[in-house]
Order: C-alpha cells, then structure tokens, then sequence
C-alpha cells in the first residue's frame, strides 16, 4: 500500500509514519520544515523527504492514501492536487481508526492525564506481557516510536481533543470508538478552538455517542462537568466511576492504600492518584485484575514532561512539567508542595499556548500558584505578536494569578540570572511549560541550579 503524509514532520505524523513503514507499507511524505527529533527519526527510517516544501508532483494515481496532518493549510498544493484526483484523503486519527477497527479499542480522553494514563495502562500491559498496539501523543521512556500497528488484538489510544484536520473540523477524540473509554476531567483552555465552555463540553457529550454498542464510560466522580454530560450518555454504555484513593506521604515517597496492604509509588500527587485509579478501573475491563495492576504500577516513573525529576541532591529537587492550563497548573505547584512540605518551593511558569496568552483567559489563573513559596511567571511579547494577539502587560499577567508570591518577567535572561542567584538548600525547584523559557535547555539548566 503506498500512503503519502503532507505535514509528515508533526509529532503525531511522523510516528505515524514510522509505524507504517515497518508494517511494510511504501512511505512517502512533504513538509515545508521539519525538526528534531521528527527529522532523525524520519532519517532513520528512510522516509525523510529529499527536500522541504509542497510538491504536487508526488501526488499521482499510483497512491493509496493521502493522510493530511493539522499542520497544512487548505489550500496546501499537495492538497488541492490530491482532491483534483480524487484520491483517498484521510485525516490522522481517520486512518489510525481504519487500522484498529477490528481491535479491542481503549482511548483515553478528558483535559488532563491522558498521556499519563495511556503510559500508565501501557507500562503495566508490558509487565504482563500483554500484547497491544498503541497511538501515544508524547515520547515515553523505553519508546522508539509512538505508534505501533500490527496484529495485536487490543489498541490503547490516547485521544485528544484538538481538531482533526484542516478540511476535518471534528476533535480527534470522535473518531476513535471505544470499547472502554474515560474521561478524566473537562477543564476548558482550548479557546482558540472551541470559543465557549457550553462549545467545549459538548464534545464531550458527542465523544460518548461514539462509543460502541454496550461500551464502557469510566470517569471521574468528582468532576462537576462531566456529571453534566452523564444523563445524555447512551443507556447501553455502562458507566463506571473512581475517585481519589487514600494515601500517605512519609519521607518524598507516596503509598497508596489498598486492599492488598501499602503501594510504594514512584509518582506523587493527587492527579496521579486519580490518573492510577483511573488506568486500574479500565483494565479491570479487559480482565486485569487489582492485584496484577498495584504489583505492576509500583515502578511506573512518570511520563516524560509530566512531573519529570530532572534534577537532585540530598537537599533539593528539581522537576519539569508540561503544565500550562489553569487546572493543571494548580494540581502540579500542590503536588509538589505536600510531596516535600518542609522544603520551600520555588515554582516558574512560562506562557505559551494560545489560550495562556489571550487577555481574556488569563483571569482563569486566578490563585493557580498560590501554594508555591515564591511564583515566577514569564510570557514572551514576541511570542503574543507572533500569535496576532492583543498585547498583555507584566501588571496584567500579575493581577491575573492574584497572590502576592508572583513576579512576572518578560526577559528570559533575568529569570534565569535570578534562579541563579537563589540558594537551593532544602528548596525544590518546578518549571512548568508547554516551551523552553525562550531556548532554554531546562535539563541542563536544573541540573547547573541544583547540582
């Protein structure tokens, strides 16, 4: 089968693409730039395009697929070629579902966890030598590539939200047809996409009549808007519910309560909790039972960018994180705070995304960093500019978050020189962003503060 990727360097698109062509499928794609790591994993598998930009000369008769990624516009060339001929154009998750539709289906939904609830089910699947394809939206340890396609009869699918393709307007998420699917939580911060929460939360609703016949909805109880979308959920879809389990935290290690005694974790914080009690309810359903679940999730060390540890002494830690929305900004300073509650905590946001940095957003953060000691946000002008927002101020930001812990920088030399310039005995150290803090190389930069 021969498949053409326009947009092929995307992070999705280019393990995509990688996964096809070790199935035996003949590759072949064009983008107008393409970065690492996309670009040497693409080499690696010898599918890099010889050159960059659109080349409507690739797209001929001789093609099977087009599969035509977020990244290009309508009016792509390769694009307006392939429509020309009439060929088979598929958006990404389109044809990821085209290769699982005889599978066992889990798709992880909901505004926060999804990534580290598909590791956490795929983490504890390996240890029981459970054998599964995959579609994950991250690189995880261990993971050359992030999708794999093959006979397996069982698919766990990380499904997200955003838009599907630039002639498919629907959220990825509404492709997929879970034979068990969750929602861990609805939070709204996508508003370049969905303009209102009411707009927000019906997708929802609508990824819920996707399900197939007799499927199994498992959510978070304590959610208030998803028990809004749960009268309208189909009667054959049986809905399970989990919540926060009890646990205890002595000496930087949380152990979770459980029937079969304590659970040392490698993770901490309440929406890994939430994230573990989620990942155990869906494989209940596939017939994994407690005892092999906790045994297995013991050495779960976190996904990567989410509560990452990438720095330590005797004295202090340092963590990264890709928080950026108000929810998981919230969660990530807390979990922090009470994992070391004796340590001082000095937590740095940076934003980045669209949302973080439209005016109207920002009182959404209101008091999200109120439990850090002291509170650095920074947010480029450059960066507002470039997305062709209303300009936001260092006084606005400040009066966003609201709690006199934060200070709000626009250069990120001074941040980084004031960091420098901190003692960091028995005081941790959280970066948080969807960026780099304008290029910088956060591992090494921890390690140069704490080390």
């Amino acid at each position: 089968m021969k498949v053409h990727f326009i947009a092929i360097g995307g992070s999705a698109m280019h393990n995509l693409a990688i996964a096809l062509k070790r199935k035996g499928y003949e590759v072949s794609g064009s983008d107008d730039e393409i970065f690492e790591p996309s670009k040497g994993r693409l080499v690696k598998e010898g599918i890099l395009p010889e050159s960059f930009g659109w080349h409507p000369e690739k797209i001929t008769n001789e093609l099977d697929a087009i599969i035509l990624g977020m990244h290009a516009r309508k009016d792509n060339p390769e694009l307006l070629k392939a429509q020309e001929l009439g060929l088979n154009i598929y958006s990404y998750p389109e044809f990821v579902y085209n290769q699982t539709s005889d599978k066992k289906r889990l798709v992880i939904g909901g505004s926060h966890g999804k990534t580290t609830i598909t590791s956490m089910i795929l983490h504890v699947l390996s240890k029981l030598n459970i054998n599964a394809d995959y579609l994950v939206g991250a690189q995880l340890d261990g993971f050359d590539c992030m999708v794999r396609l093959t006979d397996a009869p069982l698919v766990v699918i990380e499904g997200d939200e955003y838009l599907s393709s630039p002639i498919d307007r629907r959220p990825k998420f509404h492709w997929y047809k879970p034979h068990v699917g969750c929602i861990s939580g609805i939070a709204w911060d996508h508003i370049n996409v969905f303009p209102t929460f009411e707009n927000y939360l019906e997708q929802f609703k609508l990824y819920t009549d996707q399900f197939e016949k007799d499927g199994v909805l498992v959510y978070f109880e304590r959610d208030k808007d998803i028990q809004k979308i749960l009268p309208e959920v189909r009667k054959d879809i049986k809905l399970k519910s989990y919540t926060t389990p009890d646990y205890r935290v002595e000496d930087g290690v949380t152990y979770l309560m459980s029937e079969i005694g304590e659970i040392p974790l490698s993770v901490f914080g309440e929406h890994n909790l939430q994230n573990i009690m989620c990942a155990k309810t869906m494989l209940n359903e596939i017939g994994v039972d407690d005892d092999q679940f906790l045994e297995a999730i013991k050495t779960f060390g976190g996904a990567a960018k989410r509560l990452e540890k990438v720095a330590e002494n005797e004295h202090s830690v340092a963590y990264k994180d890709f928080a950026h929305s108000p929810s998981k900004l919230k969660a990530t300073v807390s979990a922090v705070k009470q994992q070391y509650p004796n340590r001082k905590l000095i937590a740095c946001m940076e934003l980045h995304t669209f949302s973080s940095l439209k005016k109207e957003f920002l009182p959404h953060y209101e008091n999200c960093m109120a439990e850090a000691d002291e509170a650095l946000v920074y947010f480029s002008p450059e960066v507002v500019e470039h997305k062709r927002l209303e300009p936001i101020t260092a006084e606005q930001v400040a009066a966003a978050f609201a709690t006199p812990n934060v200070k709000v920088f626009t250069n990120s030399e001074e941040i980084t020189q004031l960091l420098r310039d901190k003692e960091w005995d028995e005081t941790n150290l959280l970066l948080m962003s969807s960026g780099n803090f304008h290029g910088v190389n956060l591992d090494e930069f921890a390690k140069e503060l704490i080390n």
